[in-house]
């Protein structure tokens, strides 16, 4: 994450969705800074819902004022006749209309940034459910362009990806139920904050019930949420406990080898 005010860029979020055949799963964190004496929280999730019509979810990574821009011009055009992610037809459309935001916000203000040695650093995760059509979920790049999940890559991630990573590939999939990929989802983002300062809380969580055209499940956890602190406990010493269980390293069998 770029502070806006600050050359010094950092990645400092970490945002994850997850698609199944069950419905979604999305999990952000809230943290932003260039250092460790400008640390502010900010919502990185936002939702555009008609009930009964479509949900669709929207996490950003990236230069906070960029990223905000797009939002920002996201929400403007809803009222407005024309496009918007109200109106799109279909989540690719609503996905092309992202990027054509991204794009706008690109045109405008590249040139500037650049001029002050900053990248044009913007990633988002939309993904939701439009009547008549199957939930859907896209990566959108900072130059508008994207992809979309699939029954073989069912995930994304945005930001501080890699510490959360391990667990989404050794446990999550297409079968998934909500429940178990909410529970991967914290575990994941757990994962993160521990080996990550710059990644922080509170954590924003939402999941969504295929073809249910509503929010189902929507929460925002603090540090003291009893159900996060208990599943990151117990996660720390079932670890502890696997490793512990695991055979010795047979030193004759290697010096073979």
């Amino acid at each position: 994450m770029l502070n806006p005010f600050s050359n010094k860029e950092l990645i400092v979020t970490y945002c994850v969705g997850m698609l199944m055949d069950a419905g979604l799963v999305f999990l952000s964190d809230t943290r932003t800074n260039a250092g460790v004496d400008q640390i502010n929280t900010f919502r990185k999730m936002s939702v555009f819902e008609q009930p009964g019509e479509r949900v669709l979810v929207l996490l950003s990574a990236g230069n906070l004022a960029i990223t905000q821009a797009v939002v920002s011009l996201l929400y403007e055009r809803q009222g407005k006749e024309g496009e918007s992610l109200l109106t799109a037809p279909n989540l690719f459309e609503a996905a092309r209309h992202v990027g054509d935001c991204l794009r706008e916000v690109h045109e405008r203000d590249a040139a500037a940034l650049a001029g002050f040695n900053i990248d044009f650093n913007a990633a988002f995760l939309l993904g939701g459910q439009i009547k008549d059509e199957a939930p859907r979920l896209f990566s959108i790049y900072a130059a508008g362009n994207f992809v979309e999940a699939s029954v073989d890559t069912p995930y994304f991630q945005i930001g501080e990806s890699k510490y959360g990573k391990p667990i989404l590939d050794r446990i999550f999939n297409w079968q998934s139920d909500l429940e178990q990929a909410a529970k991967c989802a914290l575990i994941s983002m757990d994962s993160t904050l521990k080996s990550n300062l710059s990644v922080g809380m509170p954590l924003d969580m939402l999941c969504y019930s295929r073809d249910s055209l509503k929010v189902d499940h929507r929460a925002r956890i603090a540090a003291d949420h009893p159900y996060f602190k208990s599943l990151r406990e117990a996660w720390g010493e079932r670890i502890k406990q696997a490793f512990s269980e695991l055979p010795a390293l047979d030193w004759k069998t290697c010096a073979k080898s």
